[in-house]
């Protein structure tokens, strides 16, 4: 365990805003993990648990308390599962996958951020989303102060949520375990433009390499495979969640797909670009991705106040031209 007191959460985030951490506490086991939550929660100390930085607008002002970084790492298979701890980076975990040809996760290729956070978002692209894979999630429950093993159930998956988000600062994600299916074919391709890539039918198999490498090549065009040298890829990724609304409710024009129970979701990139924030639109150091409107990007001295200021516009226009809400993706500290 390693303490710091010189960190600054725009150097832990891909979105390269927020100020000063009092206390930056890098944990590599998840018995340290638990310890150092418990130790804050004892002292009464504002924490919040950090994996790769990925989904997180921090604060101009920073953290006045501790800011647990997750460190943790290892795979375990048992038979076609996969026991991984929270902080194993998820592109890694993803590549290892399709190397054991194990099914399941391939289209889920290049999101970065760490495993331990995909179940709290039920993180999905391309037709997949991780929910269909976990099993169980272990976590240290902060309210009853011990380890828990939640199953799929408990977590009451559901779009880009699940109960770990629902109860936000509760549970804190030690390991999750994902069932796969052996062999070299991935699941049916449950996405358009991805099959399309593959040259399969929708619902047609691909070997899983393939199905990876056409999964980051359609990232990659788009700015959403995190690179250094690439200015947008200083993003969270889709900065706002598709909305679901009522089938009557449908935009004219939109694009949408079936939600279940009468409901459809619609294509938060086209209500952006609709209202006038197509890709590349800027203001000051923050604006639209130039290959991407639903993902926004900062530059170098950006801040959070700019960054959720544009957001707030974007969301306005959006409701004023066709009566939809759009709900950003990132937690916002």
């Amino acid at each position: 365990m390693l303490v710091r007191s010189d960190a600054r959460l725009a150097d832990l985030t891909t979105l390269g805003v927020g100020g000063p951490v009092d206390r930056l506490v890098e944990v590599t086991t998840a018995a340290d993990l638990v310890s150092a939550v418990a130790e804050a929660d004892a002292a009464g100390r504002p924490l919040f648990v950090l994996g790769g930085g990925s989904n997180v607008v921090a604060p101009d002002a920073g953290w006045s308390g501790d800011v647990v970084a997750v460190r943790t790492r290892g795979v375990e298979r048992r038979g076609d599962a996969l026991e991984v701890q929270a902080g194993e980076p998820w592109d890694d975990l993803v590549a290892l996958s399709v190397a054991e040809q194990l099914a399941g996760m391939e289209a889920l290729s290049g999101i970065p951020g760490s495993t331990g956070a995909t179940p709290v978002q039920n993180v999905g692209a391309y037709g997949q989303e991780v929910s269909q894979t976990i099993t169980e999630v272990r976590v240290y429950d902060r309210t009853e102060r011990a380890e828990r093993v939640l199953d799929a159930a408990d977590c009451a998956f559901g779009y880009r949520d699940s109960r770990l988000k629902r109860e936000p600062g509760r549970f804190v994600v030690l390991t999750v375990t994902f069932a796969l299916d052996p062999g070299p074919l991935s699941r049916p391709v449950g996405y358009a433009e991805l099959a399309k890539r593959l040259g399969v039918e929708l619902g047609g198999r691909a070997p899983l390499a393939d199905v990876r490498a056409a999964v980051l090549e359609l990232r990659r065009g788009k700015g959403m495979v995190v690179d250094p040298a690439d200015p947008d890829t200083r993003s969270a990724g889709s900065f706002f969640t598709n909305p679901v609304v009522p089938a009557e409710q449908a935009v004219p024009g939109c694009p949408s797909w079936p939600a279940g129970d009468g409901r459809v979701k619609l294509s938060a990139a086209w209500l952006v670009q609709s209202s006038g924030f197509g890709r590349g639109t800027r203001a000051g150091r923050v604006g639209t991705s130039s290959r991407h409107s639903l993902a926004l990007t900062t530059e170098p001295g950006a801040t959070a106040e700019e960054l959720m200021a544009f957001a707030d516009r974007v969301v306005a226009a959006v409701r004023e031209r066709f009566g939809v809400t759009l709900v950003p993706e990132p937690q916002r500290l």
